[in-house]
This record gives C-alpha cells, sequence and structure tokens, in this order.
C-alpha cells in the first residue's frame, strides 16, 4: 500500500489551543498518556526518523503540534497527560487546553487514541473517550508497544479493550501496533485515510 504521509512537515507548535493554525481543512489529532508512544507512532507513519521529537523522559511534549500531509490535511500531536512528576498546576493547563482543543476545533474529524498495550484505559483514557463520543468524534484506539507482550496477552488486551468500548465509546475502532516492528502501520493509515478522504493507492 502506498505510504501518503511520507512528505508530511511540521507546521508549527503551541502551548495555546487559542493559539493555532486556521480552523480550516481536516484534521486528525493524536492523543494519549505521556509515554503512549505518539511521538514514535507519528514517525513510524511518515516514516521518517525524526519529524515528532521523541523523549525517553515522559511529558516532554509540551505543545500542541500541528503537521501538514498537504494542503489543508494536518495531522496534530497533543501534548501527553497524567504525567505524574509534572506540577498540578501545569498538569491541569494541559488538559484544559486538550479539552478546549477537542471540544471547539471545527476541522477535527477524528482522534487517534494511543494506550500502551500493557495499561489501557486509566482514568483520563476513559474521559478522552468520553469527550470524543459527545462530541461525535470518530475515534481509534491504538494499543501501542504490542512488541512489549507475547500475541496471545496482546490480543487479550485488546479483546479487553473492545468490549470496554462497547460501553465507553460504541463507534470507535481499535487496533494493536508496534513503533518497533512497525506491525499496524498499513492498518493505521487506511483508517486515517477514510478519515481523511485521501485518495486510495492506486
Amino acid at each position: 500500500m502506498k505510504n501518503l504521509y511520507q512528505q508530511t512537515t511540521f507546521i508549527m507548535g503551541t502551548p495555546d489551543s487559542r493559539r493555532v493554525p486556521a480552523d480550516e481543512g481536516i484534521e486528525v489529532a493524536f492523543a494519549g498518556r505521556s509515554n503512549a508512544g505518539k511521538s514514535s507512532a507519528l514517525n513510524v507513519l511518515t516514516e521518517q526518523k525524526s519529524l515528532a521529537r521523541i523523549s525517553k523522559a515522559p511529558g516532554r511534549t509540551r505543545e500542541i503540534n500541528f503537521f501538514a500531509v498537504r494542503e489543508a490535511v494536518r495531522l496534530v500531536d497533543l501534548p501527553g497527560y497524567g504525567y505524574a512528576k509534572v506540577s498540578k498546576s501545569m498538569k491541569g493547563e494541559w488538559q484544559r487546553n486538550i479539552a478546549r482543543y477537542l471540544e471547539t476545533r471545527e476541522s477535527l474529524c477524528g482522534v487517534v487514541l494511543l494506550m500502551d498495550v500493557r495499561h489501557p484505559l486509566k482514568e483520563y483514557d476513559q474521559q478522552v473517550l468520553s469527550w470524543c463520543y459527545s462530541a461525535a468524534l470518530q475515534t481509534h484506539v491504538l494499543l501501542t508497544k504490542a512488541d512489549k507482550l507475547k500475541r496471545g496477552p496482546a490480543q487479550a488486551a485488546l479483546l479487553q479493550t473492545r468490549k470496554a468500548l462497547e460501553r465507553l465509546h460504541p463507534e470507535a475502532s481499535s487496533q494493536l501496533f508496534s513503533a518497533h516492528t512497525r506491525a499496524g502501520n498499513e492498518q493505521l493509515q487506511q483508517v486515517l485515510n477514510h478519515w481523511l478522504g485521501l485518495a486510495p493507492p492506486e
């Protein structure tokens, strides 16, 4: 399958959801707890090693980062949430920015919600799912770091997540993903192609 995301480029980063690119066109946001693997997933998706900055220190991404796939088509990397070592005031500001963005951004057509396959559906993950469901936002759950588990436990985590989604966001889809092995990358591309209305590969 032809990768339509290889030419993706960085547009801008901002800590304030009120200072963002014009609310036009269409975009998909990547959300998740700190260290869930958002930056790694974006780099694998776009086949670029350093499009999104990766840090071993959780909570390093503190801005909303915008990337252009093509004209008027964007991917958005949201700050990670739930990192315990950040001050309560900073954590609260991050979460208010994420909430404001999800609730008010007209060009937002869907959210890819990333969760570590070993620790899915934490409290704030469930809150984001509720926001997405109430806003009628398309949602795709990416269970990351699937290479850290053997096939059986990974599949069990996926089934458990799908069962929970029936309650939290019945219309959400889900899959396993590994940035390390690139497993699940084509499936993710197919979801994004559909959401963003990109031409299917010839």
